[in-house]
C-alpha cells in the first residue's frame, strides 16, 4: 500500500468498522499509522499526512471503545477535542482538563521542539517579570511538557495555552476590508499592541514575530492578544531563531542577519502590521510616523514602545481630536 492509497482509505472511511473490520484490527492500525504518519509523508505532503493521521486516530481511539483522546501528565489530564488551527509550525487542538477549556501546541516535526520550548520560557518569563495588570496581552502557558506518540516513540514539545474564544486575527480583519481599515480603528489596535510590546520589553522578552496572524484583536472590547511566541528572544544578545517564510520581506534586517534583536526589531514588526491594514488611505501624517518605525538601523529606531505610545497618542489627538471609543464592526467572525 502506498500513502496516497492509505490517505485515501482513511478519508473515505465514515466509521470505525470501515478500517477495522477485519480480522487483524490492530496490524491495520499500525500498517496505516507508519505509513501516514506526518515524519515519514513524502515530500510536500506533510499537510495531508497530518489530516489523515488525526482522523485515523481518532477512528482507532472509537473502535477501541474510547471515545475521547486523554493525555495524563503529572499535573494534568486531558480530553482531546478536534483540531482548532493550524500554524507554521505545530497544529493546536482543542483539550478539556479540571472543567476548563484550552488549547494543546503539537509541532509537526519534532525538529521544533526548540522553538516550542522558547514559547515555554517567554510565558513563563512574562508572568514572572511582567506587569500583572497586563497579563491579558499574552495566552497563559498551563503547561508544558514531551509528548511521546505511542506510534512511533517520537518526542514532542507540547504547550498548553489557555484560550480565549471570540479573538480574530489582523488576517481576517484585512480580508473583511480589503480596501484598508479606517485609521481611526488601527489606532486603537496600535495602542494596545504597543502596550502589549512595552510590557513584554520590560518583563526581558522580544516577541521576534508580530506578523499578522499573530496578532488577535477582540472587537468589541478592543482586546489585543499576542500569541506564538516561538520565534520570542529571551537573553540579551540574542536573535530571532528564524522567521516565517512568506513574511520574509516583513522583517527588519537584523532578523536575516541574525544580528541581536531589540525593542526595536518588534516596533519595526508591529509598524509594518499597521500600515498593512491601513491600506493607502490614511493621513500622510500617519505614514511618516511609520517611516520614523521601519528605519533599516535599528538604532534609528524608537527603542521604547510606551514612549512611542505616547507620541503617537500626540499625533492621534492632533489628527483626530480627544481618543473616543469606536466601535469596530465585522462582517464576519471566524475563530
Amino acid at each position: 500500500m502506498t500513502f496516497a492509497e492509505a490517505a485515501a482509505l482513511v478519508d473515505a472511511a465514515r466509521t470505525p468498522g470501515d478500517l477495522f473490520g477485519g480480522d487483524q484490527p490492530a496490524v491495520t492500525y499500525r500498517k496505516l499509522a507508519r505509513l501516514l504518519h506526518p515524519d515519514a509523508a513524502p515530500a510536500g505532503r506533510t499537510v495531508t499526512a497530518t489530516a489523515a493521521f488525526a482522523r485515523l486516530s481518532s477512528l482507532w481511539a472509537t473502535h477501541q471503545g474510547r471515545g475521547n483522546t486523554t493525555l495524563t501528565t503529572r499535573r494534568h489530564r486531558y480530553t482531546l477535542g478536534d483540531r482548532f488551527a493550524t500554524g507554521d509550525l505545530a497544529n493546536l487542538y482543542r483539550v478539556r482538563y479540571d472543567g476548563r477549556q484550552g488549547l494543546l501546541k503539537l509541532p509537526r516535526q519534532p525538529a521544533a521542539n526548540d522553538l516550542l520550548d522558547r514559547e515555554a520560557t517567554a510565558l513563563v518569563t512574562l508572568r514572572r517579570n511582567g506587569d500583572p495588570r497586563h497579563r491579558a496581552y499574552a495566552p497563559e502557558l498551563v503547561e508544558s511538557f514531551r509528548h511521546e506518540d505511542p506510534t512511533t516513540g517520537v518526542r514532542r514539545t507540547a504547550n498548553v495555552l489557555s484560550h480565549c474564544a471570540g479573538l480574530v486575527p489582523l488576517t481576517e480583519l484585512a480580508r473583511a476590508y480589503p480596501d484598508g481599515l479606517d485609521p481611526r480603528d488601527v489606532a486603537w489596535i496600535w495602542r494596545r499592541l504597543l502596550v502589549a510590546l512595552g510590557w513584554a520589553h520590560r518583563a526581558g522578552v522580544v516577541h521576534g514575530a508580530v506578523l499578522p496572524e499573530h496578532v488577535l484583536i477582540e472587537p468589541d472590547q478592543h482586546g489585543v492578544v499576542l500569541v506564538d511566541w516561538c520565534y520570542s528572544v529571551t537573553t540579551e544578545g540574542g536573535s530571532v531563531p528564524a522567521l516565517v517564510a512568506r513574511y520574509r520581506d516583513w522583517y527588519p534586517p537584523e532578523v536575516a542577519k541574525r544580528a541581536p534583536a531589540t525593542p526595536a526589531t518588534d516596533i519595526h514588526l508591529a509598524s509594518g502590521c499597521m500600515r498593512w491594514l491601513m491600506g493607502t488611505g490614511a493621513p500622510d501624517a500617519l505614514f511618516r510616523f511609520i517611516r520614523g518605525c521601519t528605519q533599516p538601523s535599528p538604532r534609528r529606531r524608537p527603542q521604547d514602545a510606551w514612549r512611542l505610545l505616547a507620541e503617537l497618542d500626540e499625533l492621534l489627538e492632533k489628527l483626530y481630536g480627544p481618543r473616543r471609543f469606536r466601535r469596530l464592526v465585522l462582517p464576519t467572525t471566524t475563530v
